[in-house]
């Protein structure tokens, strides 16, 4: 089978971030203007709300269950709203999934336990929790560089199974694995890691999970419609002119360049929580010289 035909949350999502006021607080408002902007201005299929880059570690529940009826509200059937609940605890994982439900999410995202380290049958048993718990579809993510556990071939496999567990956000990076997942499975993949989309592309990969498609959203989507077409030299020319954001949102924390950027070409988006900390003016020189080179003026 291949994930080729599967595509249940279209080509491209953006990981968005969670706009703060300047005191720090929840900024609602600038919340459904970001999420509205990166749909109808960058041509996003669909967000993902709480996620890393939506600075989930520091957001209450209260705040994400706020936070993601802002964005449903603003984006309404426009786009997939995932938002995102893994935590290193199944219980309150499922809880942030039932709110999430309630709170009108399309789908889930949920990242394999972190800090805890669980075996691959704790996983089984904490992503079948989670997708037990609610109607909605999950896709999951793995990410073995910052959880320190990835999911593996055999284990993908086995979660294929479930109904409900549909995509994985992929930013492993082991193409390889990731074809036997996609030879054997349903499972769409979506590239969890910008530079990786067009390999991932061809290795099965239906879409992209990514972080400069704040302000690089249209052109990105434009590469992998064109690979779909089977214009490979046209979709590599647009990988190549993209490489130099796709490295530049990465030169410390995303979200961090993330939200300097958003201030530059002015939308919503505002500081960062501790322990993170707001870039640096020599920072934003070098986003403002990546971004040049990637064809975008801030």
């Amino acid at each position: 089978m291949t994930s080729v035909a599967r595509r249940p949350f279209g080509r491209l999502l953006t990981a968005m971030v969670t706009p703060f006021n300047p005191d720090g607080s929840l900024d609602l408002d600038g919340a459904g203007r970001l999420a509205t902007y990166l749909v109808d201005e960058q041509g996003n299929d669909g967000l993902v709300v709480s996620g890393t880059t939506g600075e989930s570690p520091t957001t209450s529940d209260a705040e994400k269950e706020s936070l993601l009826r802002a964005v449903v509200e603003a984006v309404g059937d426009r786009a997939h709203v995932v938002a995102g609940v893994g935590t290193y605890d199944t219980h309150h994982s499922i809880e942030l999934a039932r709110a999430a439900e309630k709170a009108g999410a399309t789908a889930l995202l949920v990242v394999t336990p972190y800090y805890n380290k669980p075996p691959q049958a704790g996983l089984v048993a904490h992503f079948t929790a989670v997708a037990d718990a609610t109607g909605l579809p999950v896709m999951l993510y793995d990410i073995p560089g910052r959880t320190s556990t990835e999911i593996t071939t055999e284990t993908l496999c086995r979660l294929a199974e479930h109904d409900r567990i549909v995509a994985v956000k992929d930013a492993k990076g082991a193409f390889v694995d990731t074809s036997w997942v996609t030879r054997s499975t349903d499972l769409a993949f979506y590239s969890g890691d910008d530079k990786n989309t067009l390999p991932y592309l061809s290795v099965g990969a239906v879409g992209l999970v990514g972080v400069p498609t704040h302000l690089f959203g249209r052109r990105t989507k434009a590469m992998i419609e064109a690979y779909e077409r089977g214009e490979v030299a046209q979709a590599l020319a647009i990988h190549h002119e993209l490489l130099p954001e796709f490295d530049g949102f990465f030169r410390t924390q995303a979200v961090i360049l993330t939200k300097a950027a958003l201030r530059l070409a002015g939308l919503p988006g505002g500081p960062v929580r501790l322990p993170l900390v707001d870039a640096t003016p020599e920072q934003i020189a070098r986003l403002r010289e990546d971004c040049a080179a990637a064809g975008l003026a801030l």
